[in-house]
Formats: C-alpha cells, sequence, structure tokens
C-alpha cells in the first residue's frame, strides 16, 4: 500500500451514537470519485477510520451497559444505539461494500495483502438482505434482556446479598454440606427466570433460522459459517472433532473424575464436588479485591515481560471504574447490576483496549485476568495496522493470545501463591482445566449444530 497510514476524513471527535453526525460521512465515500489504485487505497483508508470511530461509538455504549445493567440511561443509550444506528449503518455499508468490491477488483486489490480483505467482502455482499436488518435488531435486544436478567441475579446468604460469582468460592468450601447449599440456592434462583430464558432461546433460534433463509440457506449452520468468514473448513469437520474429543480426551477426563471421587472418599459425584480441591484442602485466596489482583498480576508481567508489563500498566490500577468513565480499561470486581462473564473489547478510534470481568477472590478470576489480558496484548500489537478489518483476528484464532498468557505466566503464580504448594496446586487446576475445556467446547459446538440445524425442535427435546 502507500505510505498513507493516517486520514483526517473523520474529525477527531465524532459522536457516532447519532446517526446525523455519520450519514453525511458515509454518503461522502460513496460518492467520492476513484481513478487510481492510490485513490482506493486512501478511499478504504478513510472508510476503515470511519468503522472505527463508529465501533468505538457502539463499543462504549455496550460496556457501560454490560458494567451497570440496572441502570435505565445506560439500557437506554445503548438500545438507541442498536435500533437508530445500526439498522441505518447497515444499508449504506452493504452498498460501501458493493463499491469497494468492484473497485478492489478494479484496481487489482484481491491478492496479497488484500485477499482476505476481498474475500470477506463478497461474502458480505452475498449475504446482506434488506429484510435482515430488522430481525438483527430484534436478536440484540434479546441480547441485551439475557444480560440484564442475569445482571439482577443475586442469592440471599447467610444474612447478605451475593451475586452469582460471588457464590463461586462457596462451591470450593471443603464442608460438602456448604457446598450443596451455595450450589441449590444458585441453582434455584436461576431456575426463577427459566421460563423467560427458554422465551429468549427459541426466539433468538427462530429469528435467526429466517435471517438464514432470507439470504438463501436451509439453515442457521451454513449462514453462520458464512457471515463468520469460515471458508478453511467445515461443519463436517466441526463433528470429526467432536468424535475425536469424544474417543481420545473423555477416557482421560474420567479418569480425573474417578480420581476425584476416591480422594474425596465419596460413592457418587456431584455438582457440588467439582470445584473443591480434590484432596479436601481450603479454597486457594489468591487476591482480596480487584486492586489487589491488578497488583499482583503486574508483578507477574513484570518478570514475564518488560514489553507486556509496559502494556499491563497501562490499563490502570483496577479502581472499580463502572464501565468507560474517564478512559476507564478495566471493570473487575462482580458486583449486582453487573453483566456475566468476562471479555476483552478493543476500541479501535482510542485504540484502547477494555477488560470486564466478575472477579470474587478465586483462582479462576486469575485465569480469567491473565486470559483477558492476553487479548489485551493481543490488540495492543495490532494497533497500528492502518486497517479496522486486520485488527482483529478470526474466532478461531482469537483464544490462542489469551489461553498461551494463562500458560506463560504459570511459572510467575507466586505472586498470587507465596505458598509454593497452594502455586502448584494452582498450576494443576490449570493444566487439568485446560483438557477439560476440550469437552466443554465440543458439547456446546455440537449443541449448537443441533439445535440450528432442527430449529423447530420442541423444549423436551433441546
Amino acid at each position: 500500500m502507500t505510505s498513507m497510514q493516517t486520514t483526517d476524513f473523520v474529525p477527531p471527535v465524532l459522536d457516532a451514537t447519532k446517526w446525523e453526525n455519520i450519514e453525511p460521512l458515509m454518503n461522502a465515500l460513496l460518492e467520492r470519485e476513484v481513478g487510481s489504485r492510490e485513490e482506493l487505497e486512501k478511499w478504504l483508508l478513510d472508510r476503515s477510520e470511519l468503522e472505527a470511530a463508529i465501533g468505538e461509538s457502539g463499543a462504549n455504549t455496550y460496556i457501560d451497559m454490560t458494567c451497570d445493567t440496572g441502570s435505565d440511561e445506560k439500557q437506554a443509550a445503548y438500545t438507541s444505539f442498536i435500533t437508530t444506528v445500526v439498522p441505518k449503518v447497515k444499508p449504506v455499508g452493504f452498498e460501501l461494500d458493493k463499491k469497494m468490491k468492484a473497485l478492489c477488483e478494479q484496481y487489482g486489490l484481491t491478492s496479497d495483502r488484500y485477499e482476505v480483505l476481498f474475500r470477506d467482502t463478497a461474502a458480505d455482499v452475498d449475504l446482506f438482505r434488506p429484510e435482515n436488518v430488522s430481525i438483527e435488531t430484534e436478536l440484540s435486544q434479546l441480547d441485551q434482556e439475557y444480560d440484564k436478567i442475569c445482571g439482577a441475579m443475586t442469592v440471599e446468604w447467610k444474612g447478605e446479598e451475593k451475586t452469582m460469582p460471588m457464590m463461586g468460592k462457596f462451591f470450593e468450601s471443603s464442608d460438602r454440606s456448604v457446598r450443596e447449599e451455595a450450589w441449590r440456592k444458585v441453582a434455584a434462583r436461576r431456575l426463577q427466570d427459566a421460563g423467560r430464558f427458554n422465551e429468549i432461546y427459541d426466539e433468538m433460534v427462530q429469528k435467526r433460522h429466517t435471517v438464514a433463509q432470507n439470504a438463501g440457506f436451509d439453515n442457521y449452520v451454513g449462514y453462520a459459517f458464512k457471515s463468520k468468514h469460515r471458508f478453511d473448513y467445515t461443519p463436517a469437520m466441526c463433528g470429526a472433532f467432536h468424535d475425536a474429543v469424544q474417543k481420545h480426551v473423555m477416557p482421560f477426563t474420567a479418569k480425573l473424575d474417578a480420581s476425584r471421587k476416591e480422594q474425596l472418599g465419596l460413592e457418587q459425584l456431584r455438582p457440588w464436588d467439582l470445584a473443591v480441591d480434590p484432596k479436601n484442602r481450603a479454597a486457594l485466596e489468591p487476591f482480596n479485591g480487584g486492586k489487589d489482583l491488578v497488583s499482583k498480576t503486574q508483578n507477574v508481567f513484570d518478570k514475564l515481560s518488560p514489553e507486556l508489563s509496559a502494556f499491563f500498566a497501562s490499563m490502570g490500577d483496577g479502581s472499580n471504574t463502572h464501565g468507560t468513565a474517564d478512559g476507564a480499561m478495566l471493570d473487575l470486581d462482580s458486583r449486582k447490576g453487573k453483566a456475566p462473564g468476562g471479555y476483552l473489547y478493543f476500541r479501535d478510534r482510542s485504540k484502547l483496549p477494555f477488560i470486564f470481568m466478575n472477579a470474587a477472590g478465586q483462582h479462576r478470576d486469575v485465569e480469567t485476568m491473565v486470559h483477558e489480558a492476553g487479548h489485551a496484548f493481543h490488540s495492543m500489537y495490532c494497533r497500528d495496522e492502518p486497517y479496522v478489518w486486520y485488527r482483529s483476528s478470526p474466532l478461531e484464532y482469537a483464544e490462542v493470545a489469551s489461553m498461551s498468557m494463562e500458560l506463560l505466566t504459570m511459572p510467575y503464580w507466586d505472586a498470587y501463591y507465596p505458598s509454593e504448594e497452594d502455586a502448584n496446586r494452582a498450576r494443576r487446576k490449570q493444566l487439568e482445566g485446560s483438557i477439560g475445556l476440550l469437552p466443554w467446547i465440543a458439547t456446546i459446538d455440537a449443541f449448537q449444530h443441533w439445535v440450528y440445524a432442527n430449529p423447530t425442535h420442541t423444549h423436551e427435546e433441546r
């Protein structure tokens, strides 16, 4: 490409949560005459920067919404973006994709550096259907509703209100009665919302099936592969992976379960016996609060790599920031009103990562912290890439940096565990968990394939 790697096409400050601020820029790209390869590369840079700005506005509304699902203001801001901005961006984006595809063919930007971009854009052009835009908006709203329901979940435990992640440490208690009581309380609370969860799931399956059929597919499986740009493997290959896990991994995990049952002296393993230490030792206590987690993780990266240490230090001290206020990059501690899970969101305009998690003082939070840090480092290494489309990896590769970071940091886990015995316990837990993850992945993937290949299934069949 040319030496042009910056652009002044998009204003330095652009509120892309409002369509009226985006529309003139998108139309300018549509109307611009492109007369050479160099002009096309400049056009691509300008479009890339606009997409980065739109994406970052969406990212910040999503981050704020997931950090505070109980805030009407933040819920409304996210809802406004997905219902008033995204549905208007998509049709114009389709016209830009068509123009981009044609120009790339005209000026020979279909191979080498541009091959993947051209291939993905061509797939997006093939898939777009105007009638799917409103359905995709409805899907986003269902996802938002799910997060809000989960964020409101708490249980009463010994006179205190606890979030679901906070209850996790009681699953590690050496007292089996405590584990069972905690597990049953959490399960009972989740079951309170089972009816609406089933309805949301049913609605999403049917809407995705409709999207796929509108685009000419028999079901969502084929549509998903093309829309997620999966060109190098097939659903049948996924089935072969499922079978391989069943044949080669499950016997090993069965041995681990048998060993756990024997060490705990149990006749039968129950769900509340799977997180406790097999030797029934007290639960690991790696940190106390998000700031302590960040401090100890900084110590780990100080030892692992000066460059990664500097990256991590730039993300802040882990103060409970509740979203994107003041350019925050971390929101770690579990609290009521926070969406479930953990994620890394890279904001493409400011080129700043954001780590979201629900830390509650357990070893799995250490794993999540270094895992999401791996994602953050990956994004930081990619941020000088001029094209937004190349700053993120496909889903199939996205976990390489994060899961590698779990393993690369293991020698330095003494930062969390001064006791060598505890550090080794944590390392063994990590390695066993990495193996146990494979059957979980295969199970979820096989289930998804079946669900979308059989969209009229009943709750009982599911």
